[in-house]
């Protein structure tokens, strides 16, 4: 009986990898649309109804945002959606931790291809329960971290 309980995995194979496309043919509406710098503006249309992780294609690579869905993203920005058995907040939080400018394949402005996300390794627990408690846990630390930054900037305005 094997006692590994954590495997390793490409992203390809717990994430699908999809790209934004330009929204200014949409009209006004009340799904968000998401670039590189987070929320840009709210359009009629969806492009996913799945919750996902946006990384960017084009300029800021290092800040991978957890996308609420339904969500539109441009076309400087991939949204990755988790395959089944695998829990995408475990993931986001995994992929905050990817050091993305190494994966950098510009001269110029830094960019990043699908084939390249796909390539990544990373280690996740093998049971879905385990990713989704760890998922949780990370979830909860960060938004003590926040209350607490939020307090402590109110403590010293006073």
């Amino acid at each position: 009986m094997s006692l590994k309980t954590w495997e390793q995995r490409k992203f390809h194979q717990v994430l699908d990898v999809h790209s934004g496309k330009d929204y200014k043919h949409l009209q006004n509406g009340a799904i968000p649309v998401y670039g590189t710098g987070g929320y840009m503006v709210s359009v009629n249309d969806k492009l996913s109804d799945v919750d996902a992780i946006g990384i960017g294609q084009k300029g800021t690579i290092d800040k991978p945002q957890y996308l609420s869905a339904p969500f539109w993203t441009v076309d400087t920005l991939f949204f990755l959606t988790a395959h089944v058995n695998y829990n995408l907040l475990l993931l986001f939080y995994i992929s905050e931790s990817i050091c993305w400018k190494k994966y950098d394949e510009s001269t110029g402005v830094p960019s990043l291809s699908k084939r390249t996300i796909s390539s990544i390794p990373i280690e996740i627990p093998q049971k879905y329960t385990e990713q989704e408690n760890i998922g949780k846990i990370f979830l909860k630390t960060d938004n003590l971290i926040a209350a607490n930054e939020y307090n402590l900037k109110n403590a010293l305005s006073i």
